[in-house]
């Protein structure tokens, strides 16, 4: 099957994986500034994008609600090991972002959301056989196993996660460049992970071909 192919290519393998760390990042910044109850924006109100978005923050609550779930879907995503979860709700709360940036006409953000739609279809095209029962109403069936990503890939999601949480956590953006280094600090921990997880990755597959 053609699937199969796909779903078994290494390479393939390895897109998807930073496919979920990349969309995984995307919600980070704009979902803990909703947790930490920061304004999003800072469009005046006349306009029908900063009224939204001023109304949202005035919601309360909701508002560290939205963040708090685009933060939980970033970081299931990461986790690889519940991205099918992730992509769910990934895909739950892009929709309804994607049709309020159509809806309300943001200049070129439409296009950036649709690429997004476009990159978490593709994750849930990649698990397809894990909703496939879902649809077998009253008939039983069985779930094809694929390979899961290695531990190696886990924990990079995980130090890819905190890393960044802490960096704006820390928000050195404000620090009048005094803490530049720290910024520095979590680019060499994204490429170090990068440069390990690969490595470990071609590794373990020589290893594997090998016996």
């Amino acid at each position: 099957m053609k699937f199969d192919r796909l779903r078994t290519n290494r390479f393939n393998h390895w897109m998807i994986i930073h496919l979920r760390y990349l969309l995984g990042f995307a919600f980070f910044p704009s979902g803990l500034v909703k947790l930490l109850g920061e304004r999003f924006t800072s469009i005046s109100t006349d306009h029908p994008i900063g009224y939204f978005f001023e109304a949202l923050y005035q919601s309360g609550f909701y508002w560290n609600f939205l963040g708090l779930a685009q933060i939980t879907a970033g970081i299931l995503l990461m986790t690889q090991r519940f991205a099918t979860l992730g992509s769910l709700l990934f895909l739950t709360i892009l929709t309804n972002i994607w049709i309020i940036t159509m809806s309300l006409s943001f200049v070129g953000t439409w296009m950036i959301t649709s690429l997004m739609m476009i990159a978490v279809l593709i994750l849930i095209i990649w698990d397809q056989h894990k909703f496939l029962p879902v649809f077998n109403y009253n008939k039983a069936s069985t779930v094809k196993e694929y390979p899961d990503p290695g531990y190696n890939w886990i924990i990079a999601g995980v130090i890819y996660a905190i890393s960044f949480i802490v960096l704006y956590m820390l928000n050195p953006m404000k620090g009048g460049g005094d803490e530049k280094w720290l910024v520095g600090l979590f680019v060499l921990i994204i490429l170090v992970t990068f440069v390990v997880s690969n490595y470990k990755a071609y590794k373990n597959h020589k290893l594997a071909v090998n016996t």
